[in-house]
């Protein structure tokens, strides 16, 4: 029997002696200790040199108490389970099973035992599993809900008067939508239930020119070749790419040697051809110059896309504001959001104030580092003799005035954000109401067959708004609707109203500049 005496334990506390880095799982095994060392990699995937690289994968690590030292035991594994005795070890590698020893690295087959999980037969009565899913996840919600009394909703209530259904599903998509009716009694967001992945398989995925087309006659010719961003490697047009040699106004005439259809164009022709080698045959605006360049067409073009309309936001900004006003747009309060700001953070700041667009805002978790950067305020500059430009202190400081711009896609964090600011008096909220959905989750628990149900967890209050913001949203300052005749337009009534705004707070106190340097011209 082991006595733990409390008193000053934390005193005792001793570390290993190996070296630092980021770890995952730690389990206890005969005579040492086990854990995951997890590769220290960008957040976004495309710190390798081709995104079809794999990324690094964990190892498995062990640390050894008599002989004082750590060895590693597995060089790529996802999972692993310690035996009950501590001498053995369970490892998952990429839907292969090892049974391996837990006090060294095996070091030959006699060592190391694979489980042929093929050989498995698992039989499943859908119906029994059913019932079972639907009380595991009203126990998962009550037991996790942001309020005990899960805002006064008599939860056993609720599940006993949506159980008899249970009995009459016919399919999984039946109970999903049982699930999310259960959900709704709760009235709050973030409450989500997603089946198991169901990804479309590559040889069906759509391939993409990156261009828009258009018919002109008996042909279809690429009105425009969408610019590609340098800093985003999955932002490409394969028209673009070395040795395409494609032009606007280029008529596409076939695919692998197929004719474009004149009615439906060449988009039937690129189904199931993402990633792969296409000949094109395209030629001039006066049919002459046929030529027949071999791309490579994308499975998805949002990232191309999306940064064509930052690029245009910004050009637009620009044209308004006679080139005083910087332009931010954050798409969601994750890693993503967080690159695409700090792409232009730096310049768009050094401009005498700045549109920071949230509209579209997908939501996350790192609204707090978005205002820490919005709220900063310029109280110096540096200077060195060879740089041209005082650099301010703090750096990325907006120099004047700062506009958000918001609507109902800003959602969660997106919500979030917007209150700060508003709370934080950083500069007015322009556009229309936001979403509304700010408790939010950590999507911890799946049921027995993979399906993800979310408990809203993580409730928001704020000086301004109270709990207010939940199933409401932020109200902006200053209200300008997007009417849909406006869009067909191309034009940008809340963009050119906050550009208005922003300009007009300059005018009454103009951008923070420099100091003029002494014994500099």
């Amino acid at each position: 029997m082991t006595r733990v005496d409390l008193d000053g334990i934390a005193d005792r506390i001793v570390p290993f002696p190996v070296e630092g880095g980021r770890f995952g799982v730690l389990r206890a095994a005969k005579d040492g200790v086990l854990w995951t060392r997890v590769p220290l990699v960008g957040e976004l995937g495309d710190e390798a040199a081709s995104l079809e690289d794999e990324r690094p994968r964990p190892t498995l690590e062990r640390f050894d108490f008599r002989k004082r030292r750590a060895e590693q035991l597995v060089d790529g594994l996802d999972a692993f389970a310690v035996s009950g005795d501590g001498t053995r070890l369970a490892v998952l590698d990429e839907d292969e099973l090892r049974i391996l020893p837990a006090d060294h690295k095996a070091s030959g087959e006699d060592e190391e035992v694979d489980v042929d999980l093929a050989r498995l037969r698992v039989t499943v009565d859908p119906a029994a599993e059913w019932r079972q899913m639907f009380d595991e996840n009203g126990r998962l919600m009550r037991d996790n809900f942001w309020r005990a009394d899960l805002s006064g909703v008599d939860w056993a209530g609720v599940l006993a008067r949506y159980r008899p259904l249970v009995e009459r599903l016919g399919s999984h998509d039946d109970l999903v939508d049982l699930l999310w009716e259960v959900h709704g009694e709760l009235g709050t967001s973030h409450a989500y239930v997603v089946p198991p992945g169901r990804h479309t398989e590559a040889a069906r995925r759509q391939g993409l020119l990156g261009a828009d087309l258009v018919r002109d006659g008996e042909v279809w010719r690429i009105a425009r070749i969408l610019p590609g961003e340098s800093s985003d490697p999955r932002a490409h047009s394969p028209l673009a790419a070395p040795g395409a040699a494609v032009r606007p106004g280029d008529a596409v005439l076939a695919v692998n040697g197929r004719p474009v259809d004149p009615v439906t164009g060449p988009a039937p022709l690129l189904a199931g051809t993402a990633g792969q080698p296409v000949e094109l045959t395209v030629a001039g605006k006066d049919g002459t110059d046929q030529r027949h360049p071999v791309i490579v067409p994308l499975d998805d073009d949002e990232a191309l896309r999306y940064h064509d309309w930052v690029a245009g936001r910004r050009a637009a900004v620009r044209e308004l504001s006679g080139g005083r006003l910087g332009y931010l747009h954050i798409p969601d309060m994750q890693t993503t959001g967080w690159a695409q700001i700090h792409r232009d953070l730096r310049s768009e700041m050094a401009r005498e104030g700045v549109i920071v667009d949230i509209r579209g805002n997908r939501g996350g978790h790192t609204s707090q580092l978005v205002i820490e950067k919005l709220s900063r305020r310029i109280v110096g500059w540096g200077v060195a003799r060879d740089i041209a430009n005082p650099s301010p202190y703090p750096e990325d400081a907006p120099r004047g005035p700062v506009v958000a711009l918001a609507d109902e896609y800003s959602g969660s964090d997106g919500d979030i954000v917007n209150a700060a600011i508003q709370a934080l008096d950083i500069g007015p909220v322009v556009g229309t109401r936001t979403w509304g959905g700010v408790i939010g989750i950590d999507s911890r628990y799946s049921l027995v067959d993979g399906t993800l149900v979310t408990q809203p967890k993580y409730a928001f209050w704020s000086e301004r708004h109270g709990w207010g913001v939940e199933n409401h949203g932020v109200d902006p300052d200053v209200e300008v609707p997007f009417p849909p005749h406006a869009w067909a337009a191309g034009e940008d009534p809340q963009l050119a109203e906050g550009v208005r705004l922003a300009l007009a707070a300059l005018a009454e106190r103009p951008a923070k500049t420099p100091p003029r340097v002494p014994g500099h011209r």
